[in-house]
């Protein structure tokens, strides 16, 4: 199948199109990304601080 010149003008402008709105989708992607994991990390840090449950429990056993 051949195109004609106004065909291909319209094929390369659409794929122009999509590049541009993909390129726009995968910066908001990036961007959220981004976000979820600094609260990943966040929430690992304050898990980290906090002394655990089983840690609690062996000295409260130990103690009577």
């Amino acid at each position: 199948m051949q195109l004609t010149p106004d065909q291909l003008v319209s094929e390369f402008h659409d794929a122009v199109m999509e590049l541009y709105f993909a390129r726009k989708r995968i910066a908001l992607l990036e961007a959220e990304n981004a976000a979820l994991t600094a609260r990943v990390a966040a929430y690992a840090a304050e898990r980290a601080a906090e002394p655990s449950a089983s840690d609690a429990g062996d000295a409260g056993g130990a103690s009577e």
